[in-house]
């Protein structure tokens, strides 16, 4: 009878067991991204004017990438690029998408997003989309469940918050974005029950017109800009504190980033590149090379430094790695998979890549080295800088990473070596499609802040 007893008893430890189990076979992922955020405003990237301690917590617990590369020094092409793993270029999403715009990404694109959802991921997305507001490109049709935010940048017309296909509010207190997307995203972390959930908050700040609440006002040494970062800091805080109180940190991996470069037209409201040259619109590294850091409790090695080329378009094939999910065969995909970068303390495949701005391809990089194309410069305007003139440029980026000291000519064997290589990427690419966009950044119906802020002066 005892022998009995026990036997039963351990039957139902052992069923108490088997229901703690999680039921979360794949992990979580929680993806943050900056707009026009600068290689020099995060502390963990040498800033001292603004405070950014819990994304210097990603950076100290996990990983931090210092030669990480957009897909693009401007908005639509860079997300698009982020999504699905593909050269902007390939899409014809070589410009901005406004709203007047009638296109926007292709349904037939496979976002990562897509690739979660087949494996039982819940997915939302919270903030800026960017890449067409007609029903059939919103993010419902590119593999979300949900969407929360501003569908284009927010200086331009018609902003307003969407709820997946409608309009949830035409009012829209900029002061109170940045909060509003963090409660959302709470929100989503919070319903997203005991399934993996893919998180993707996309930040309208600190593009311009920068706000924030009347909380972090002052609060930093780099005056409004540096507030919004601040702000931006709490909120990847508010996730961090919301992931620990649900037990989900062992279980999720946290990337954060930016969709490129600073614009630095906008002065004091435009951010810093840091010791990087030019900034947003431009295929300097300035524009391109974007602060990124990730963590994962208990995976990703604490304190780690990569230096090597990696890009945005890395993580469409990591996640489909995660997930073990094949790669799409019927495309190319230009991303490479970080997963030994990440768990392994090891390398990424690869270590080349094309600089486009619009469809103009401007430059190269091959390891250390960088190659770009002879420019005619740019006068400036309202919305893009001046820059000068230049003839073919050479660079060694390990030792010059602010690309100072022109080398062209003390290593032409080097040069062509590279403008050779240049153009056989190019030939590989094939030929692409015309642009689904008609309008550059050079237009300036939508750059009037610059103006009035002048003006207040």
């Amino acid at each position: 009878m005892r022998t009995l007893l026990f036997s039963l008893f351990g039957l139902l430890l052992f069923s108490c067991e088997k229901k703690e189990e999680p039921k979360n076979n794949y992990p979580n992922i929680v993806f943050i991204f900056t707009d026009d955020l600068g290689y020099g405003d995060l502390g963990c990237f040498g800033a001292t004017d603004i405070l950014t301690p819990n994304i210097d917590r990603i950076a100290n617990e996990g990983i931090k990438f210092t030669s990480f590369l957009s897909a693009s020094p401007v908005c639509s092409p860079s997300r698009a690029g982020l999504l699905t793993g593909r050269m902007p270029q390939r899409m014809g999403i070589n410009a901005v998408f406004f709203p007047e715009s009638l296109t926007g990404m292709a349904q037939d694109e496979i976002t990562f997003a897509e690739v979660l959802k087949e494996k039982g991921y819940k997915t939302g997305i919270v903030g800026k989309w960017h890449l067409g507001h007609m029903e059939k490109y919103l993010p419902l049709n590119q593999g979300f469940d949900s969407y929360y935010g501003i569908p284009y940048s927010n200086d331009m017309a018609s902003v307003v918050y969407l709820k997946d296909f409608e309009v949830d509010s035409i009012k829209v207190d900029q002061r109170f974005t940045t909060r509003t997307y963090t409660q959302k995203s709470l929100e989503f972390i919070d319903q997203a029950g005991e399934g993996p959930f893919l998180l993707y908050l996309a930040h309208n700040m600190p593009h311009v017109p920068i706000y924030a609440s009347p909380e972090f006002l002052g609060k930093s040494q780099r005056g409004l800009y540096g507030d919004v970062i601040q702000e931006i800091d709490w909120s990847v805080g508010e996730i961090l504190k919301k992931l620990e109180e649900k037990g989900l940190m062992e279980n999720t991996l946290i990337v954060f980033s930016s969709d490129n470069g600073p614009w630095l037209v906008m002065e004091d409201h435009g951010g810093s590149a840091g010791p990087l040259r030019e900034g947003k619109q431009f295929t300097f590294e300035g524009g391109v090379r974007v602060p990124t850091v990730a963590m994962w409790k208990g995976k990703i090695d604490p304190g780690q430094v990569y230096e090597e080329l990696a890009t945005q378009m890395d993580w469409f094939p990591t996640f489909c790695k995660l997930v073990g999910v094949e790669i799409p065969q019927d495309r190319a995909i230009d991303g490479k998979d970080l997963s030994a970068v990440l768990f392994e303390n090891g390398m990424r495949e690869g270590d080349e890549y094309l600089y486009y701005m619009l469809s103009d391809q401007r430059g190269f990089r091959q390891g250390d080295w960088k190659v770009k194309r002879p420019f005619e410069g740019f006068a400036g305007s309202r919305g893009m800088k001046a820059v000068a003139t230049h003839d073919t440029l050479l660079f060694n980026l390990k030792n010059d990473p602010g690309e100072t000291t022109n080398l062209a000519k003390e290593n032409p064997e080097k040069l062509s070596q590279m403008m050779r290589a240049m153009d056989l990427a190019v030939q590989q690419l094939g030929p692409l499609p015309p642009s689904l966009v008609v309008r550059g950044p050079q237009d300036n119906s939508h750059y009037e802040y610059l103006d009035q802020k002048r003006m207040k002066k």
